[in-house]
C-alpha cells in the first residue's frame, strides 16, 4: 500500500509549483529544475488525485449500496462505478509506486560502453565484431551519436577490444542492462564438420561520467607513456604517444594508443578512467543498498552469463528473465532490441517493487 501522506505531499508540490511557475516569479537560476520538476509531476498527478479520494469515493458509494431507501437502479449504477473505481485505484497504486521507486542518478546520462572478446579464439573476436556491429545498427535507429575511442582487431574482421561513447537521450537507462557475458553458439565459417561452436563476448556498458561527478587529483595518478603498437607489435608511432594511466587508490588502469596525439590518448584515457570510477562508487553503493535483497538483473556483474544467441535455431534468449526472441537476425540487425529492453525493465521495477522499503524515502 503507498503511504496516504507521500501521495499527499505530491498533489501538494505539485499545487505548490503550478502556482509559483505561473506567478513569474521564479529565479531564472531555478527555473529549469523547477519547470523540469513541474512537468515529471504532470505524469503522476491524476492518479495522485483519484488514489488519493479513493476511500472517500468508495465510502460515499457503499452507503449508497447498504441505503434500503435507495432503488434498484441507483444501487446497480453504484456498484458497478465502485467495481471501476477499485480497478482503476489497483492500476494508480501500481502507478504511484513506480514513480516513488528510488531513481537512479545515471539512467539519463551518456554511456560509455566495452566490448571484449572472451572464450573461443577466434570465433570469439568475430562475434565480438558482430554484437559492436548490432550496437552501431541500434545507435542509428535510435539517431543517437556513437563515437569510437579505442579499438583492437584481429584477424579476419574480428575485434579483441572496442570502447565506444553513445551520447543520446537517456542512454544508459536504455544500454545498463546489457552489461555482462553474451554466448553464441554457431558453426564458423572455418569449421569443416558443420560442428556448433561455443565462444562469447562481454559487454559492459557505463554511465560516462563527467567533471562534476567525479574528481580525480594529479597526485592520484601515474602515468606512463610508451610508442604505440599494432597486430603483429609493429610501430604504428615513431613517437611515445600512447598512454597508460594508472590511478593509484583504486587501480584501475587505462590504455590508450589510438591517436597519433599524446595529448588525445590521454584525454580519451581520462574520460575513460572517469566512467569507471563512478561507475566503481555507484556499485559499491548499490551493494551497500542492496546486500539483503536478491535481483535476477542489473547485477553489472561482468561475469554473469546474461544472453545466449543460438544461431542454428535462430533464438536469442535472455537468461535473467527466461525471455526468448525467435528472430536472431531481426535482433542483431536492431530491430527487435526494444522488446528485449521493455521485457528487462519490467522485470526490473517488479524486483524493485517487491524490494521497496518505504521508510527508506
Amino acid at each position: 500500500m503507498v503511504p496516504q501522506k507521500k501521495v499527499k505531499d505530491l498533489i501538494q508540490k505539485h499545487a505548490e509549483l503550478e502556482s509559483e511557475l505561473s506567478s513569474g516569479k521564479v529565479d531564472k537560476k531555478f527555473f529549469a529544475d523547477k519547470s523540469k520538476e513541474y512537468s515529471d509531476l504532470n505524469e503522476i498527478i491524476k492518479e495522485a488525485k483519484e488514489f488519493n479520494s479513493f476511500e472517500k469515493d468508495k465510502k460515499e458509494l457503499e452507503k449508497i449500496i447498504s441505503d434500503p431507501s435507495s432503488d434498484g437502479e441507483m444501487k446497480t449504477m453504484a456498484e458497478n462505478e465502485l467495481e471501476e473505481k477499485k480497478k482503476n485505484n489497483e492500476i494508480n497504486e501500481k502507478k504511484l509506486k513506480l514513480f516513488l521507486l528510488p531513481k537512479d542518478e545515471a539512467d539519463k546520462k551518456n554511456a560509455i560502453i566495452e566490448i571484449r572478446a572472451g572464450t573461443g579464439g577466434l570465433e570469439a573476436s568475430l562475434f565480438a565484431a558482430d554484437l559492436f556491429k548490432m550496437y552501431e545498427k541500434i545507435s542509428h535507429k535510435k539517431k543517437w551519436l556513437l563515437e569510437l575511442i579505442s579499438i583492437s582487431k584481429s584477424d579476419a574482421g574480428g575485434l579483441k577490444e572496442v570502447i565506444a561513447s553513445i551520447k543520446g537521450r537517456n542512454i544508459y537507462s536504455t544500454l545498463k542492462y546489457e552489461s555482462g557475458v553474451h554466448r553464441v553458439q554457431r558453426v564458423p565459417d572455418t569449421e569443416t564438420q558443420g560442428r556448433v561452436h561455443t565462444s562469447a563476448a562481454t559487454v559492459a556498458v557505463l554511465p560516462e561520467a563527467e567533471d562534476i561527478d567525479v574528481k580525480i587529483e594529479d597526485k592520484d595518478l601515474r602515468i606512463d607513456v610508451f610508442r604505440s603498437s599494432g597486430p603483429g607489435g609493429q610501430s604504428v608511432n615513431t613517437t611515445d604517444s600512447a598512454v597508460r594511466i594508472t590511478h593509484v587508490p583504486t587501480g584501475i588502469v587505462v590504455s590508450q594508443q589510438d591517436e597519433k596525439s599524446q595529448i588525445r590518448n590521454k584525454e580519451k584515457g581520462l574520460k575513460i578512467l572517469r566512467s569507471r570510477i563512478y561507475e566503481l562508487e555507484r556499485q559499491k553503493k548499490e551493494d551497500e543498498r542492496s546486500k539483503d535483497r536478491k535481483s535476477k538483473i542489473g547485477t553489472g556483474d561482468r561475469s554473469e552469463r546474461i544472453r545466449t544467441y543460438n544461431f542454428p535455431q535462430g533464438r536469442v534468449t535472455d537468461h535473467r528473465i527466461n525471455f526468448t526472441l525467435h528472430k536472431l537476425e531481426e535482433f542483431m540487425q536492431g530491430e527487435m532490441f526494444d522488446e528485449m529492453i521493455e521485457n528487462l525493465n519490467l522485470q526490473a521495477q517488479e524486483e524493485k517493487l517487491k524490494n521497496l522499503i518505504w521508510n527508506e524515502y
